[in-house]
């Protein structure tokens, strides 16, 4: 199946040169230099993936991604800018962005993350294809559904963005287990990842109120204060 990246950028040569680096990727790259228009694109079509400058002419690249993410719309977000301090990293991966690469990038990196999200994003589509998936994963009140990459909570969906989806799969899996903030870049992001240790609290910050708003009283995902992050089976009783 043909893949489809959209490139929001109003620097008209940092969008030819992502149009012609993405094309090494995918088969199909579209290039939008302004934000409003980009979001009504985003909205229009299905995409695999979008690269998102963050400021734009019209509307900004974070208010982009967070109209997507508040909308239920779950394809991966990767946020390009300049703007390179660790809070604007954070601003960004709380807005909905799936990762986060600074002005001025490598191309070879920059594919490389464009490379991880697709995996992301081509395990969702391709899910439902898979004929020896596991059968769903019964956790108290929460079924996770690996072949279809779709959870449920006290019979409630919960819609996820593919990395939100692997990141509780991972959880589900090792209930009690205390995790670091490095251990889980490496498990669910992948050992070759070299992000930011705070794209693991946005996820989870994510996951947390998504799962709290499928009606969880008290969330399963606990803060170890000084470790990391534990899974508590108790709370989905």
């Amino acid at each position: 199946m043909e893949q489809r990246i959209l490139v929001i950028e109003d620097d008209p040569d940092i969008g030819r040169l992502l149009c012609l680096h993405m094309s090494a990727c995918v088969s199909h790259v579209r290039w939008e230099a302004h934000g409003t228009r980009g979001l009504l694109l985003a909205q229009a079509r299905p995409w695999d993936l979008i690269v998102l400058d963050w400021l734009l002419p019209g509307i900004d690249g974070v208010t982009i991604c967070r109209r997507l993410r508040a909308q239920g719309r779950t394809l991966p977000v990767l946020m390009l800018t300049a703007r390179s301090s660790e809070g604007d990293r954070v601003h960004g991966l709380d807005a909905g962005a799936d990762d986060y690469v600074a002005k001025p990038f490598g191309t070879e990196e920059l594919k490389a993350r464009v490379r991880a999200q697709l995996r992301c994003a081509g395990l969702l589509r391709g899910a439902l294809r898979t004929e020896n998936a596991a059968a769903p994963l019964l956790v108290g009140a929460l079924c996770i559904d690996e072949r279809a990459r779709s959870a449920t909570l006290r019979d409630q969906p919960v819609m996820l963005t593919g990395r939100e989806f692997d990141l509780l799969l991972h959880f589900a899996r090792h209930p009690g287990r205390v995790f670091t903030r490095a251990q889980l870049l490496a498990a669910v992001w992948g050992a070759g990842f070299e992000g930011y240790e705070h794209t693991v609290n946005s996820h989870i910050n994510r996951l947390r109120a998504k799962l709290q708003g499928a009606s969880l009283e008290a969330g399963p995902i606990t803060t170890v204060w000084g470790t990391g992050y534990r899974f508590d089976v108790a709370a989905l009783q």
